[in-house]
């Protein structure tokens, strides 16, 4: 079976961003970036599954600039065989994403693909969703555990009430949620292997896909900050300002 790992370049998450001047997005200049953590823990299953003889072949993909193809090296040096990049400069928002991996997707006839819930530069959670509907797919979101059994895949999700369990016909499309895994630290070993596997380059031409953005931005803006806190002398007059300031009682 051939699995699909969908990736993407993002701002490392030790590095706190930082807001454009003008408010039209985050200022990634001389800024760190690395893998979106979801989808290290998403080529780290695969890599599983493989190792388990699950899976025959990883192939991970990264949709973005041509310096999408570090996190791409990355994923290789992690366990995957090969690599894809779509190259293009467009603001790529999740629609467009899921249409250019739906478009690999036909192409490489993957029986898995596995890719982490969401990215932490915009948190949409929605590529994995629109990926299933577009294959007309099915799907689990948030998995915590996956078990490929036979035609089959387990997957086990945490929800408010406790653990769920499903059942997916494959092929099939899972998101991955912090608890699946950990991921394995890249040995310089497997990062120079990474520099020898092969990693192909498209377009979404190529692929017929339009990615041109549906949504505008109309402004980003850093959070207020905390205000202080305020010592009160007893509990009357923390009941009152819960009440009639905070209004939350």
């Amino acid at each position: 079976m051939k699995v699909l790992v969908p990736v993407k370049r993002v701002v490392d998450y030790n590095v706190k961003v930082r807001v454009k001047s003008d408010h039209t997005g985050v200022d990634i200049a001389n800024v760190k970036m690395s893998m979106n953590p979801f989808d290290e823990i998403a080529v780290e299953e695969a890599v599983r599954l493989k190792e388990k003889g699950a899976a025959a072949e990883i192939v991970a993909v990264s949709c973005g600039v041509a310096q999408c193809q570090e996190t791409l090296r990355t994923a290789m040096a992690i366990g995957a065989d090969r690599g894809i990049l779509v190259q293009s400069d467009a603001e790529l928002q999740p629609l467009a994403v899921a249409k250019l991996l739906k478009a690999l997707v036909d192409q490489e006839q993957p029986g898995l693909v596995v890719l982490g819930k969401q990215a932490i530069d915009d948190d949409a959670n929605q590529t994995g969703q629109m990926l299933a509907a577009l294959l007309d797919w099915p799907q689990a979101t948030n998995a915590s555990r996956v078990e490929v059994q036979g035609d089959r895949v387990q997957v086990t999700r945490e929800v408010d009430g406790g653990l769920e369990t499903l059942s997916l016909a494959l092929p099939a499309v899972i998101t991955t949620d912090l608890r699946l895994n950990e991921p394995r630290y890249v040995t310089l070993p497997n990062i120079m292997k990474a520099k020898k596997k092969p990693l192909d380059t498209v377009t979404p031409e190529s692929l017929g896909v339009d990615v041109a953005p549906r949504l505008k931005t109309l402004k980003v803006a850093e959070p207020p900050s905390r205000a202080a806190g305020v010592i009160v002398p007893d509990v009357a007059t923390l009941v009152d300002k819960l009440k009639n300031e905070a209004k939350v009682v």
